[in-house]
């Protein structure tokens, strides 16, 4: 049971994790803050926060948890506004996609302090935003990144799998490099292309009438492209590196089945969608297995 949470960023994924901390009984009291003014007033309307905080500052002051739930790139400047009322005491964590880059603003901002910062990636969320979205089921039966570093406390980083075990989730633990190579290719990439594809489509002529057309298959390939710009924006440039080494393994393996297509070569363009096939359908039962 935590006393307060310091909540850093009132909507979907940080209103989700309020709520789910407080169905689980693992908090007393929610004090949050939003850039927002108004988002921060809708928050405690919906009894997503019980008190308002004027300035981040003033969120964590008095919290023995803090949850950062803002975009990656203003990680830091959040990190800077609180670094004073840091303590070894307390537990702090994100909900970033990326890691190597929230955790190098971590070591800038909180220095000495950065021992209680456990950085995390809950894989759940939805593609619409805002604290009227947020949902105390959001991140029940879902998976949970720890990426902690040498210097990450251990008595933090077991409260971390705790409190994220006691709302339901399956916790992983993994370096902050590996996670962006891995996220760069399930997650970013997916997006990006995903992007493309609307784009590509709603920019020809005549591209208001085939999305007309389209069907279910369409609509689940291209449900990412309706996620947050803004965000999508930060999580693509703070993991470009590896976004764009997945992007080219992506474009060689199209321009291989492009290859099949123009030449005809029906059983090689079979034998690549087969491989595709298979092994999306060995992914779906592991996953329904877990």
């Amino acid at each position: 049971m935590f006393e307060q949470l310091g909540l850093i960023g009132c909507g979907l994924m940080g209103g989700s994790f309020a709520l789910a901390l407080k169905k689980a009984g693992l908090v007393k009291r929610v004090v949050g803050y939003s850039k927002s003014p108004s988002t921060t007033e809708k928050a405690r309307q919906m009894g997503v926060i019980d008190v308002e905080a004027p300035s981040a500052l003033l969120a964590v002051s008095g919290a023995d948890i803090v949850l950062i739930a803002v975009p990656v790139a203003a990680t830091e400047a959040t990190f800077k506004a609180i670094k004073h009322l840091v303590t070894p005491q307390m537990l702090i964590m994100d909900v970033g996609s990326t890691k190597r880059d929230v955790i190098d603003s971590g070591r800038r901002a909180l220095r000495e302090q950065i021992g209680s910062f456990v950085p995390a990636h809950p894989i759940a969320g939805r593609e619409v935003s805002g604290v009227e979205h947020a949902d105390a089921d959001l991140y029940a039966g879902k998976q949970v990144i720890l990426t902690p570093i040498e210097r990450t406390l251990t008595i933090q980083l077991q409260k971390a799998v705790d409190l994220w075990t006691g709302l339901g989730c399956r916790v992983v633990k993994m370096s902050p490099e590996s996670h962006d190579a891995a996220f760069a290719a399930v997650s970013h990439l997916p997006h990006l292309i995903s992007f493309a594809l609307m784009n590509a489509i709603s920019g020809q002529k005549q591209g208001q009438d085939f999305l007309s057309l389209a069907g279910p298959g369409f609509r689940d390939c291209t449900r990412v492209a309706a996620s947050d710009p803004k965000i999508w924006r930060d999580i693509m440039i703070s993991n470009r590196e590896e976004l764009l080494a997945q992007s080219k393994i992506f474009q060689r393996n199209l321009h291989a089945l492009e290859v099949m297509i123009s030449s005809g070569n029906g059983e090689a363009l079979e034998g690549l969608i087969e491989q595709a096939s298979v092994t999306r359908a060995q992914w779906s039962m592991s996953k329904n297995n877990k």
